[in-house]
């Protein structure tokens, strides 16, 4: 899913590059890169806790606390990332406000 947001993001960008300001899209860029990765690498975790819960082994099930606990801190991250986008999207829009209309003195 993010991936498809970055490819509307840069055709969006391409059609209008008078539309913000390029630091910004960098940072949003960015910021959906270090999602994806950590959502790629709770599919990974996840699948790994499947294979081991499958496995029965007792070794296997034990190395999924760890797994788990690490699922739990990369969602933290997840939520933590999505709020710094957030929050700089919406100082990119009313910076870019404020800039076409300044008030007069």
């Amino acid at each position: 899913m993010a991936n498809n947001t970055n490819k509307k993001l840069k055709h969006h960008r391409n059609q209008d590059s008078d539309d913000g300001n390029p630091e910004v899209w960098a940072t949003i860029d960015k910021s959906f890169k270090q999602v994806q990765s950590v959502l790629d690498r709770n599919r990974m975790l996840i699948q790994q806790v499947n294979e081991n819960h499958q496995s029965k082994n007792h070794d296997n099930m034990v190395k999924n606390v760890a797994l788990i606990q690490e699922l739990n801190g990369n969602i933290s991250k997840v939520v933590s990332l999505y709020s710094d986008l957030s929050s700089n999207f919406s100082t990119a829009f009313q910076q870019q406000h404020i800039n076409e209309h300044p008030k007069e003195g």
